[in-house]
């Protein structure tokens, strides 16, 4: 019986021979996103700015969202974002922060209502104040940092330093590269988009995990290879493994960005974006690390000896 094989058995891409180019352009694409989030800088929504979030049912079966951000608009409210959420004619309204504090935001509130009365039923209304937005901000921070600390802690002790270090590095040059996909695209970066950035963490950590530990496995295999080539012939091993997960998980994704509608768009494009850049981070960030940082076969000897002498 014939199997599908996505990768032949006999690959052999040189990839660290295109550390050359692929490094210097992670190591480019990490600055600009950085140039660009301060410089341009990303499009904030109401969980980090403030602002007001209206869920409406609107009596028309199909919701005419011109008609309703023509009214809005004529409020004087500044920024008012009209979208539909769900298959049903339910509305969500976002409205920014209003300048005179919680009693100018409740004032615009009761504006939206009187406009709209009649028209549609008000489900829910959650605003977000200045001072809750600045936690979520720290908070969201706080959970990066957090997240990083964890990742260096287990795979110090899972493999050697210099592993560690690059799949810090490998993960923040993704972290990094969503940041600017945000500033490029000018999607509403919020709570959601940190899940998003925050999942793509994991998955970035799950990919160089599992190429890290074929690297392992080959260093103990074969010592007298150059480390290059040692590297290459563990990567081109489990390239079909890397292959499948991501265009199943892509498709997953996909399926969720088609089909899920304009509330999770954003989150599940910044997910498949996310996915692209681990792949390309795990194979060509986190693998050249370790020749950089001058990882030699005879330490891995070293530590599989003592491992044995200590089960002994």
């Amino acid at each position: 019986m014939a199997y599908l094989r996505i990768v032949p058995d006999n690959t052999n891409i040189p990839f660290m021979r295109m550390r050359k180019w692929t490094f210097p352009l992670a190591a480019f694409l990490s600055i600009m996103s950085v140039v660009l989030f301060f410089t341009v800088g990303p499009n904030y929504g109401i969980d980090f700015l403030g602002g007001t979030v209206i869920e409406i049912q609107t009596k028309d079966e199909k919701p005419d969202l011109g008609k309703l951000r023509s009214t809005l608009n004529d409020l004087g409210l500044g920024d008012v974002q009209v979208q539909t959420i769900g298959a049903d004619n339910s509305v969500l309204i976002r409205m920014g922060q209003q300048a005179g504090g919680e009693e100018a935001q409740q004032a615009a509130v009761g504006k939206i209502r009187a406009a709209l009365e009649g028209e549609a039923e008000f489900r829910r209304i959650d605003i977000v104040g200045p001072r809750v937005s600045g936690e979520l901000a720290f908070n969201g921070g706080l959970a990066m940092l957090v997240t990083f600390a964890a990742i260096a802690v287990y795979v110090w002790f899972r493999f050697e330093w210099q592993f560690a270090v690059g799949s810090i590095i490998s993960a923040a040059n993704v972290v990094v590269m969503t940041f600017g996909f945000y500033v490029v695209t000018q999607h509403e970066f919020n709570l959601t988009s940190l899940a998003a950035i925050l999942t793509t963490i994991g998955y970035s950590l799950n990919d160089t995990v599992v190429v890290y530990d074929r690297i392992r496995e080959t260093l103990r295999k074969y010592k007298k290879i150059p480390l290059g080539d040692l590297i290459d012939r563990a990567i081109n091993d489990m390239l079909g493994r890397t292959v499948i997960t991501t265009v199943t998980t892509l498709i997953a994704l996909l399926s969720l960005y088609i089909f899920g509608g304009e509330v999770i768009q954003a989150f599940t494009l910044a997910m498949i974006f996310g996915v692209l850049a681990a792949i390309f981070s795990s194979i060509c960030v986190a693998a050249p690390i370790l020749i950089y940082f001058g990882l030699r076969q005879d330490q891995m000897t070293k530590k599989q000896d003592a491992e044995a002498a200590g089960k002994a």
